[in-house]
């Protein structure tokens, strides 16, 4: 695995938790790699919005506030609207969605929360491929790494993996029926309301930790 494709898993997945101070010596240390190697692999992350370099202080992992969570639903909500719109019309959406979903079903049943995280963040990710909207996919990448470490505090918020998947089956059933305005609709309304709950829970404290176990 690369250096970034490394320290990308432990930041999304809270092994490196936010607000930890990291630097190119332990990692060059821990990774067995040059710290030049390092030293990109952290730009590439900053780049992606999960570290940011502090004056005097280094690199430290991005912490997820109340307005970081709440800029991140109501952009992904606008997206996301249109992406299950116009994944409604796609002739291929049938095998996609489906398999994208049954992944979440085996993820839930295994009850581990890191891959019932991923395996969300993949049936999202799989209505923005089924669009074939090359500048909205680009869009999204710009934020798909921020929207996994999303994706894993909001989760730990619910306590029931099968309450996940209720959130998400009217909106992929809505999909593969074509029925576009109620997919849209669906699918803003899920990103609203659970990003409100995160949102508020963010106010209150610090970024939950998983739950489901």
């Amino acid at each position: 695995m690369q250096a970034a494709d490394a320290l990308r898993e432990s930041i999304v997945t809270g092994s490196i938790p936010p607000g930890a101070r990291i630097t190119e010596i332990q990692l060059s240390d821990q990774l067995k790699l040059s710290r030049a190697t390092i030293r990109t692999a952290l730009h590439q992350l900053a780049a992606e919005g999960l570290i940011v370099l502090v004056p005097y202080t280094g690199w430290t992992v991005t912490s997820l506030s109340a307005h970081d969570a709440w800029e991140l639903y109501t952009l992904r909500s606008s997206v996301e609207r249109l992406a299950a719109e116009l994944a409604a019309t796609a002739e291929n959406r049938k095998p996609i969605l489906s398999a994208a979903y049954e992944a979440l079903v085996a993820a839930c049943r295994g009850n581990d929360a890191d891959a019932i995280a991923e395996a969300d963040f993949g049936l999202h990710k799989a209505i923005i491929d089924l669009t074939r909207h090359k500048r909205l996919a680009r869009q999204y990448a710009l934020i798909e790494q921020q929207i996994r470490m999303y994706i894993h505090s909001s989760d730990a918020l619910i306590p029931e993996p099968d309450q996940i998947l209720d959130q998400h089956r009217p909106i992929v059933e809505a999909i593969l029926q074509g029925r576009v305005e109620e997919a849209g609709r669906l699918s803003e309304l899920h990103n609203i309301q659970e990003g409100g709950k995160l949102t508020d829970f963010l106010r209150q404290g610090p970024v939950p930790q998983e739950s489901v176990q």
